[in-house]
């Protein structure tokens, strides 16, 4: 069976085109990994890919989970691990694309389910981090200074998420890491990660902001701000939504909204190039922007990634 290839890089990077250009390129499939855009209710707000890029190459687990649902990691890794073992099976080439490198780690390095959090658990960790953030995180660092590590130091919802779960097990949330096996052994996947010029990624951010806004984006975000979901929930903490949901309460101004909206990405973006520098050491880093060098490297890998297995 032939490998999958695995790509990964920060929000506007070009992820959605070169998969695109891949999958026609190597007779493959796309797999969703970025865990906003498993929500049907954000099409524009995370970018997800359009009708016309949806019809150039077979696309999985897009927009597939209602904005009420709680998806985890765990959750993605079980299906995406069954379609992957699918799709090798039919001799066609998983091309597993996205932002979330925990879920790109959950393929490669494993990942344990972890019990389910009691509602009291979790109000208790987010009413822990809402009252002061900074002392939350000083107590992460303390019962978890592995997961500290990963973490902003603002970062209110990834804390919280460490803190519930060490209240409902009274293990630290990085212990569960790599406790069961990789759905992809070595030998069964080759990864490529995107680094482009952190001032060009900037400006792509911007620009897409801009783009978003003309594409509905605010009347996307209303519609969802429209069914009074949990504000805690992850899809209503998509970038732009929080800044939409001031605006609609008139704590700011539209202008204001989407310029938060830039800035958090923008943010956003940062703290997924210190991941990939940090937890993706071993993967190609391919800094060039153009498709047509991305897609000839990515070819070249993935031409050794299947020689390599064939040898073994």
């Amino acid at each position: 069976m032939r490998p999958a290839l695995l790509i990964h890089g920060p929000t506007a990077s070009g992820k959605t085109r070169l998969a695109i250009a891949l999958a026609k390129k190597l007779d493959g499939e796309i797999v969703n990994a970025d865990a906003m855009q498993v929500y049907r209710d954000l099409n524009v707000l995370t970018a997800r890919p359009d009708a016309e890029e949806l019809g150039q190459a077979t696309h999985h687990l897009f927009g597939h989970i209602d904005a009420s649902a709680r998806y985890s990691a765990g959750a993605w890794a079980k299906e995406a691990g069954s379609l992957i073992a699918s799709l090798r099976a039919a001799d066609r080439v998983p091309i597993v694309v996205g932002g979330t490198g925990l879920y790109l780690m959950a393929l490669t390095d494993g990942l344990s389910e972890i019990p389910p959090i009691p509602e009291a658990a979790r109000a208790e960790a987010r009413a822990r981090v809402r009252a002061d953030v900074g002392a939350a995180y000083d107590e992460l660092v303390r019962i978890d200074a592995k997961a500290a590590e990963r973490v902003e130091a603002n970062d209110k919802q990834r804390i919280a998420r460490a803190l519930e779960v060490w209240l409902t097990t009274g293990r630290p949330m990085s212990s569960f890491h790599g406790e069961q096996a990789p759905v992809l052994k070595a030998g069964e996947w080759t990864g490529v990660t995107l680094t482009p010029p952190r001032e060009a990624l900037y400006e792509r951010i911007n620009a897409r902001v801009e783009k978003m806004m003309k594409q509905g984006a605010q009347e996307e975000a209303r519609a969802l701000w429209s069914r009074k979901l949990d504000p805690e929930l992850p899809a209503m903490r998509a970038h732009g939504m929080p800044g939409f949901v001031e605006h609609f309460i008139g704590r700011l101004t539209l202008e204001e909204a989407v310029e938060r909206c830039k800035r958090d990405t923008r943010r956003y973006a940062k703290r997924q190039m210190t991941w990939i520098a940090h937890q993706f050491t071993t993967w190609t880093r391919l800094p060039s922007q153009a498709l047509d060098v991305r897609t000839r490297v990515c070819g070249e890998l993935y031409r050794e990634a299947v020689e390599a297995a064939d040898l073994a």
